[in-house]
């Protein structure tokens, strides 16, 4: 009974995390990224406020690199031992499901090593600045690469967004969560249009 009611908290807080603060961060760090579709001194700009903030080290691991850790261990936890709900839920959402676990695996990858290119390579002494997202992104493989997984990353967010208003009680007629079904779709098709758009700027 104990070990239950500890699953219950930690999927509601895996699920809180993965909206507050993640997809804030997420839909921030990208509307950062699009201020590249204005040129080269715009994004440098929108970049180097950011690095301006006081007590960012301490900002950037309490709001992101820590809940960022929980939710991916966690997620993958559940990737690996969670079962679709065959009784509770239709043929597409277990296929929602599904997609969910395999794009929270792509995700962790990605963002691990895209902090490896940007973050860690700016403490070892590079600038994080337009350059060094257009050296990324002009090699051919970098940018298939960070096209696929942010597409992996919108829709894990977008489709998350369902599993989260489910989760906490907010979607609880079948009506409702086809209605957000839809929604979600729109979420994810816009998300991903900034995302997309703003890598190709920096080409």
């Amino acid at each position: 009974m104990a070990y239950s009611k500890n699953q219950f908290y930690l999927r509601r807080l895996h699920s809180l995390l993965g909206i507050i603060p993640i997809g804030g961060f997420l839909i921030f760090h990208l509307l950062v990224n699009h201020q590249a579709t204005k040129g080269a001194d715009a994004f440098n700009q929108a970049a180097g406020f950011i690095e301006s903030l006081p007590f960012l080290i301490v900002l950037e691991f309490v709001l992101i690199y820590i809940p960022i850790l929980y939710h991916a261990i966690y997620g993958v936890h559940i990737a690996f031992t969670a079962k679709e709900n065959v009784g509770h839920y239709s043929a597409f959402r277990n296929w929602m499901f599904l997609l969910q676990r395999i794009t929270g695996v792509i995700t962790f990858v990605f963002v691990a090593i895209h902090v490896w290119q940007t973050r860690i390579q700016r403490a070892l002494g590079d600038e994080v600045n337009f350059d060094m997202v257009h050296d990324i992104v002009t090699n051919p493989f970098w940018l298939v690469f960070y096209i696929v997984c942010l597409l992996a990353v919108t829709f894990h967010f977008a489709n998350g967004l369902w599993s989260f208003l489910v989760t906490w009680g907010v979607l609880q007629s079948q009506k409702s969560q086809q209605i957000f079904t839809w929604v979600s779709l729109v979420v994810f098709i816009v998300v991903s249009y900034i995302g997309i758009s703003a890598i190709l700027a920096f080409l």
